[in-house]
């Protein structure tokens, strides 16, 4: 079935909570609105205001009290409205929700979603286009996860549901309105923290996450045409990594080139680097490069674009590394 990012997520939402009468949903105007990009459309008629609730704008509140659901048995899922916005709640997501089951020895289990809209390139204002991701890769105790097209979202979010784990799912919002074709019968195709190939190359490895998987796929389009055959992968979990899959192909193609939307300086780009050097020094052909933001906050919406990782940047980096 076509279907887009947005109505993937509200899809696996539905399901997860058909499965499980303790699966509740919290957040800002997630209920009568449906929330700002629509994602739980329906839900809080079809379940009830029991179920989805509508929360005061108070992200602190809004994950304590999710925390103390998921303690007493319930599988909360919540919406932070957007990036910037999970400040507020960040003290109670890595000094409490990360810690508990270390803290008590493994008895207590937190299972609990923070659901995340992140990066730019959708025109908002300040505040609305953050990628605080590797804040939360950087905690121990949270899974860390980011889905790239509609079938990711919908089996992803449902994977991450049922796990007894707190997990962060980041959603790249200028995808919400992407459109593809999305089994909702069948079973996943991936574990939730593996990392998908999306194309085969044999010049060098591309990887990305979220909201630059696409732009990496466009830039390996172009490269073809030019002769050089690029192997995108799509990282999909940022929190456990799977090294495996990017190992396997830098061991194959000599060179690496990283790209995310947050600022390169010690992004999640370094922490692949770093691990990719020590596994495949001896087959590295070039050095490994990373195209990112810059390090500014978010500019305005007026001049995003040129922050943003973009095809020709990413194959900027694919020449200098072919040259070296």
């Amino acid at each position: 079935m076509i279907t887009t990012f947005a109505a993937a997520l509200n899809t696996g939402l539905r399901r997860a909570m058909e499965d499980d009468a303790k699966v509740v949903l919290l957040g800002e105007d997630i209920g009568r609105l449906g929330g700002v990009f629509r994602v739980t459309d329906t839900l809080q008629k079809d379940f009830g205001d029991n179920r989805v609730i509508d929360t005061p704008l108070a992200e602190s509140g809004i994950v304590g009290t999710a925390f103390g659901m998921a303690l007493r048995g319930y599988r909360p899922v919540v919406e932070i409205q957007f990036d910037g916005f999970v400040y507020p709640a960040f003290d109670q997501i890595v000094s409490q929700v990360a810690k508990i089951h270390y803290r008590t020895g493994g008895k207590v289990k937190a299972p609990l979603t923070i659901r995340i809209p992140f990066g730019g390139g959708i025109g908002a204002v300040e505040h609305h286009s953050e990628s605080p991701e590797v804040y939360f890769a950087h905690t121990a105790g949270l899974r860390v996860v980011c889905p790239s097209t509609p079938a990711d979202a919908y089996s992803m979010i449902r994977q991450a549901i049922s796990l007894d784990d707190p997990v962060v799912f980041f959603e790249p919002k200028r995808r919400y309105w992407d459109k593809a074709d999305v089994d909702f019968e069948g079973e996943p195709d991936l574990p939730l923290h593996q990392a998908r190939v999306c194309t085969r190359g044999a010049d060098a490895t591309v990887v990305a996450y979220g909201g630059t998987v696409a732009t990496a796929l466009t830039a390996a389009k172009i490269a073809a045409e030019e002769g050089h055959s690029l192997e995108v992968i799509d990282l999909r979990s940022l929190s456990p990594m799977d090294v495996d899959t990017i190992a396997e192909s830098v061991d194959k193609t000599g060179r690496l080139i990283i790209v995310h939307e947050a600022p390169v300086f010690a992004g999640l780009g370094a922490e692949i680097a770093a691990r990719v050097t020590e596994r495949c020094f001896y087959h590295l052909e070039a050095p490994v490069l990373r195209v990112g933001g810059y390090d500014i906050p978010y500019p305005p919406a007026k001049l995003e674009k040129h922050h943003l990782p973009d095809p020709d940047r990413i194959l900027a980096a694919v020449d200098r590394c072919l040259a070296a």
